[in-house]
């Protein structure tokens, strides 16, 4: 190294000397347990307290009344007498169209939740890959029903299922279809937000250039990932057709609302029985929704 090099100016001194760094920020401090800390004005504990009991005695209470009810003998007192009338082979033909309309609601169940996830999921993982500027479109497409009254689709629906009855008979699991349109915007809304937070786009080309085709991706990757959002829709769609009673009345098929108002000119005892098994089978619903919906698939190491 010459002498030249090695002698430099107090400027050039200056300019070689590292510039100082910042004084670094804080590092993030997250709340208690771990957790990141929580952002606006949370209710104290005394206020949530109050907030949850409040909620569930409004949850409760008709429950509790109606369970309350369904033990009063008609000479007063009470007595487990109605809940015996349901397995008294003597009064099997007053509740027939009662269970006759469980079982076509259960079959409506199965027919409407799969006819729905496999027309709208496809559809909507397409659109979200290829055609996002579509995506208002089926946004629109999904959620109009909801602003219609239920009886103004079901007048319209009464033409159409006479042809309908035609081609494939007047049985009831032909309701899957108009019950289906009412369900839809229930079922697009919990997928449409799973979708919003997966990157559809970057796991589609990711299994792509690993030599796996659409089938695949869609099978193994997306569905996975849409599991949640899936099993949320399902069973929302659940709850619409075991609560649907203007379409079945006015096309005249028998469901399990339908037979609820018939059985309860005769006997309002079952048919309070079976409205609180129905509320009861609602809330396990929502439990399962959280259950599976926070379950997540074992990976092989």
């Amino acid at each position: 190294m010459t002498a030249t090099e090695q002698s430099t100016t107090p400027a050039q001194d200056r300019a070689l000397t590292p510039i100082q760094a910042a004084p670094a920020a804080e590092p993030f401090a997250p709340g208690r347990a771990g957790r990141a800390p929580r952002f606006g004005a949370a209710p104290s504990r005394p206020t949530a307290a109050v907030i949850l009991v409040i909620a569930g005695i409004l949850f409760l209470l008709p429950m509790v009344a109606s369970a309350i009810f369904t033990f009063q003998a008609n000479g007063g007192g009470y007595t487990v007498g109605h809940y015996l009338d349901l397995v008294n082979p003597d009064l099997e033909y007053n509740y027939d169209v009662l269970f006759q309309g469980i079982q076509n609601s259960l079959i409506l169940c199965v027919l409407t939740a799969v006819i729905i996830l496999a027309l709208m999921v496809p559809t909507m993982v397409l659109i979200e890959m290829r055609y996002p500027k579509l995506r208002r479109i089926m946004e629109f497409v999904c959620l109009v029903p909801v602003t219609i009254p239920t009886i103004v689709l079901a007048v319209g629906l009464v033409p159409t299922y006479s042809v309908v009855a035609q081609l494939l008979g007047s049985d009831a699991w032909t309701l899957a279809f108009a019950i289906g349109v009412i369900a839809l915007p229930y079922a697009y809304r919990p997928v449409a937000v799973n979708i919003a937070g997966v990157d559809v786009r970057t796991l589609t080309e990711a299994g792509r250039s690993l030599g796996a085709g659409y089938v695949t991706i869609m099978w193994r990757i997306i569905l996975p990932n849409l599991r949640r959002g899936i099993i949320a829709a399902a069973f929302i769609t659940i709850t619409v057709v075991l609560g649907e009673y203007t379409i079945a009345t006015f096309l005249g098929r028998t469901t399990f609302q339908t037979g609820l108002v018939q059985v309860q000119h005769g006997d309002p005892y079952v048919a309070v029985i079976f409205s609180l098994l129905a509320l009861l089978f609602g809330f396990v619903i929502l439990l399962i929704i959280g259950r599976f919906g926070a379950i997540r698939p074992r990976t092989k190491d």
